[in-house]
């Protein structure tokens, strides 16, 4: 097989090397241009032959960059070459001095340049490829001498400063004229290079010197120009112009000439195809001279067609070059596409039979192997179940612990219930105030309050490796919350000689949070910091508003702090730092720092002297969500509804008033634990008439007794609490009752159960009595509320009112039934009880819970408004009313009317009230 193999990777890069064999050609030449401008005819016709005379030579890759006239481009794009390790570079400057140190570096980097047209400052250069422009401007100064047929005035128009051709143009015209005497140099304009540089000084020369003979421009385009601003002044031809180039181009010098515009241009040649031809052979290595002149001639009227129909000619010549090399190159990719498709095919057929080779051998192999691969993936799978079950197995045992882990601790809630709450009594006692019983009582109910404390921890930190938690933040003055919260320490503080202080500059600071959760984290920081801090010690809570938005909370203390190569693990679950030998559940500052998370801000511990613990939260509330922004009023129910650590509890007082029986609402208590039984039963005795059960036989008795009010815990033996609330708020003859739900359960979820179940209000375990008995106080008040509306509204009930649930359902179909049969003098209260499927006793108690009287009395009501009704419509008189509603008699009707009413039968129907 490994042999086989082997074989196969041979014939693929032998195959490989058919197709590569012939592509790879040697390294080009990298040749850099650093063109000045592509802005006039002179530099394109540069850049054009350079390209021409490149694409004659295969060998050559020649790159260009336009300076666009910009000295530090050009410094950065000859900057690139040397970067770029190019073979020679080309540089044609815009100015001689700023380009010669960039020249320089590229020649200690052993890259020869060579400069054309101008030169640079020095000599630290390889090569210079141009035309002589001091020989131009003596050229230019004999042809002015040798027209001019006697003295005369000249203006000189040169290129710009700095440049040499410029410089150089100026010296040789210099030396000439001021060797005649015949001739005067008048002016000398300091052009540009470009048109609009000569205008506007050149014609107020003109003005002054209407008698020039001859204007030298340094370049065609100036020399135009300046025919042109002569021309505004009617001296066009009067003046002989002569300009530099001698361009074959639209408005170039030889156009120029033959038109009259110009008497002469002199020829510059742009030496493209000769640079790249020198570059070349400084890149061989052949011997060069330093300067290579390009020679030059005058254009006048004289020559100026010949030489233009040679131009024609080498531009023709070029066209057909270029034409030529672009069919070549054509022919050249045909070739090479050919070329490649041909080997492609010989390394594909190579490779087919090297598959069918390896194919033939697969299927012997494969088939002897398959048996063996069909066992191992069969084993496979059969360990993958395992694992699979053993996971599940896994999970569902983890899941359970859990689950008991938080049952456990619910169920931890009710005799911390008992204990807190009866210790609570104790406090309110006065038989024990000013005792020193007392103390004993206030430190049983403090440690009550921790060990509860403890328990919502662990439940806390079960609801957050669950994502349960949502923020529920409001706009509070952080102040104030902070100085609250204190208040619950300043005992032990005073007690233990501490230094318990808050600073903040601002009392009025708002800080959008959660109560309920940034409660847990002060209590958290502080109980850590009141643990580790010595007797006569200091703790300070800091609140600092910054520049940036944001507010830090610091608690600092002077404890033993934190070793500094642990504190990087304190607010993981369970850490116990290694100097802490206090017993610790080590999910304190794990919940705290998931809580401060949830305010999307950051706590971070610092531990020098003490430790001292930073909360970073933003202002405002644009960085939280809108669900999780809540307004104020819905902020104080989150808060504990228990008395935290400060035991200055004031006592209840109200006076204690002895209800007689009859008068007591009545309650159901359906709670399986005896001690908290007897505990409601004992503290609720003296205001209501108590029924109680433990959860078996809770809907028979609530049918039964038909209380007023029923107090339901969730966890009970047959049925939940949730099941049995929604069964008695489906149930017309129970849907009435308010029903208070007392459980251990405080999350969202559970709280939404048990409003989906329709219960009245949710308490949590351990509960203060005092909200317990508020909480009945205010539902039954709600409950007499009702009664007074369906009282005096009882006939106005509509069925699509969105004023109550069953009870408006209860009564409008019972007063429609009693309005149907009002006329039956036989229709009874049990004719009613039956339609309505329900006993008597169950209406009776029905209609007496929501409407406060009897049956019979609600009845007569009914009679009584039809009686009105009839009395407005006149049509029968008061004998005929009152046995039709079936009244034994005119005189009960008329006494039964002025009772409702304030008035007699006749008085109403003669008012027609």
């Amino acid at each position: 097989m490994y042999s086989l193999v082997k074989y196969i990777l041979l014939l693929f890069l032998a195959s490989l090397s058919l197709v590569s064999c012939n592509k790879k050609q040697g390294d080009k030449i990298k040749v850099g241009f650093s063109q000045a401008m592509t802005t006039d005819d002179w530099r394109k016709q540069m850049t054009s032959s350079m390209k021409i005379e490149a694409s004659l030579r295969p060998e050559v890759d020649l790159k260009i960059s336009d300076a666009n006239n910009n000295v530090a481009r050009q410094i950065e794009d000859i900057e690139k070459f040397i970067a770029n390790k190019v073979d020679v570079i080309i540089v044609s400057p815009i100015q001689s001095k700023p380009l010669t140190a960039v020249v320089e570096k590229s020649i200690k980097a052993g890259i020869p340049v060579l400069v054309v047209d101008r030169k640079i400052d020095g000599e630290n250069y390889t090569a210079y490829l141009g035309a002589d422009n001091i020989e131009i401007g003596r050229i230019a100064a004999r042809y002015i001498i040798s027209h001019s047929k006697a003295s005369g005035k000249i203006v000189e128009i040169t290129g710009a400063n700095g440049s040499s051709p410029a410089y150089e143009r100026s010296l040789g015209f210099d030396q000439i004229i001021k060797g005649n005497k015949r001739f005067t140099v008048v002016s000398i304009i300091h052009g540009n290079w470009e048109k609009e540089s000569v205008s506007a000084p050149l014609k107020s020369i003109l003005l002054q010197n209407p008698d020039i003979e001859y204007i030298f421009a340094h370049n065609d385009r100036m020399a135009l120009s300046a025919w042109e601003t002569a021309k505004t002044v009617g001296l066009e031809n009067k003046i002989k112009f002569l300009g530099v180039d001698g361009l074959n181009s639209v408005n170039g010098g030889i156009e120029l000439v033959k038109s009259g515009v110009l008497d002469g241009t002199i020829l510059y040649p742009t030496g493209g195809n000769e640079a790249l031809k020198l570059a070349l052979k400084m890149y061989n290595k052949e011997p060069i001279s330093k300067n290579n002149i390009l020679n030059t001639i005058v254009i006048d009227h004289n020559n100026a067609e010949i030489i233009e129909n040679q131009m024609d000619k080498v531009d023709q010549q070029q066209a057909v070059i270029e034409s030529q090399q672009g069919a070549i190159k054509v022919q050249e990719r045909e070739y090479a596409s050919q070329n490649n498709l041909v080997r492609l095919l010989s390394f594909f057929l190579v490779i087919i039979l090297s598959l069918t080779i390896y194919s033939i051998y697969s299927t012997i192999s494969i088939s002897k192997k398959k048996k063996q691969l069909e066992r191992i993936n069969q084993t496979v799978i059969d360990q993958n179940n395992e694992i699979q079950e053993m996971a599940k197995v896994a999970e569902k045992s983890n899941e359970a612990k859990l689950n008991f882990f938080t049952g456990l601790s619910h169920e931890f809630k009710t005799p911390i219930t008992l204990i807190m709450s009866y210790v609570e009594s104790l406090i309110e006692n006065e038989k024990i105030k000013g005792t020193a019983l007392i103390d004993e009582v206030k430190l049983i109910h403090k440690n009550s309050n921790r060990l509860l404390r403890l328990i919502n921890q662990l439940l806390d930190f079960r609801k957050i490796e669950e994502q349960k938690f949502t923020l529920r933040a409001s706009n509070t003055k952080i102040y104030d919350f902070t100085n609250e919260i204190m208040t619950n320490f300043r005992g032990e503080a005073i007690r233990r000689n501490i230094d318990f202080q808050l600073i903040c500059k601002n009392k009025n600071l708002e800080l959008f949070i959660d109560k309920g959760l940034m409660d847990k984290v002060y209590f958290n920081l502080l109980s850590n910091a009141f643990k580790f801090t010595p007797d006569n010690g200091k703790i300070t809570i800091s609140i600092i508003e910054n520049q940036d938005n944001t507010v830090k909370i610091s608690c600092k203390d002077s404890g033993i702090g934190i070793p500094e190569n642990e504190l990087s693990n304190v607010f993981n679950p369970f850490f116990k730092a290694s100097n802490n030998n206090k017993n610790s559940s080590g999910i304190g500052l794990h919940l705290s720092k998931e809580f401060v998370l949830l305010h999307h801000g950051t706590i971070e511990l610092k531990s020098k002297q003490g430790s001292e613990f930073v909360i970073t939260l933003l202002k405002g509330n644009s960085h939280l969500q809108p669900s999780e922004i809540v307004n104020n009023a819905e902020n104080l129910n989150i808060t504990p509804n228990l008395i935290t650590d400060n035991l200055d509890i004031e006592p209840d007082l109200s006076e204690v008033h002895i209800i007689s029986d009859a008068e007591k609402h009545s309650i159901l208590v359906i709670e399986d634990n005896n001690d908290l039984v007897s505990f409601l039963k004992a503290k609720l005795s003296n205001e209501y008439i108590v029924h109680t059960s433990d959860g078996s036989d809770a809907i028979e008795k609530a049918m039964e007794i038909v209380p007023d009010i029923i107090i339901c815990d969730i966890n009970l033996v047959d049925k939940d609490g949730y099941e049995i609330s929604k069964e008695l708020k489906k149930d017309l003859r129970s849907s009435h009752i308010p029903i208070i739900i007392l459980t251990a359960q405080s999350n969202k979820e559970s709280v939404l159960k048990g409003l989906q179940s329709g219960v009245d209000q949710y308490l949590t375990k351990p509960f203060s009595l005092s909200i317990l008995k508020q909480s009945i106080s205010s539902l039954l008040f709600n409950r007499e509320k009702l009664r007074y509306y369906y009282t005096n509204n009882i006939y106005r009930i509509e069925p699509e009112s969105k004023f109550g649930n069953q009870e408006q359902t209860f009564i409008t179909k019972m007063n429609d039934i009693i309005k149907m049969n009002v006329e039956n003098p036989k229709f009874s209260v049990e004719d009613l009880a039956d339609k309505l499927s329900v006993s008597r006793v169950q209406l009776y108690r029905k209609v007496k819970a929501i409407l406060g009287i009897n049956i019979s009395d609600h009845i007569n009501n009914v009679k009584l408004e039809k009686a009105a009704e009839l009395l407005k419509s006149n049509e029968m008189n008061i004998s005929e009313i009152a046995y039709s509603l079936g009244f034994s008699s005119p005189n009960y009707f008329s006494t039964a009317f002025k009772n409702k009413f304030g008035i007699s039968p006749k008085e109403y129907k003669n008012d027609k009230y």
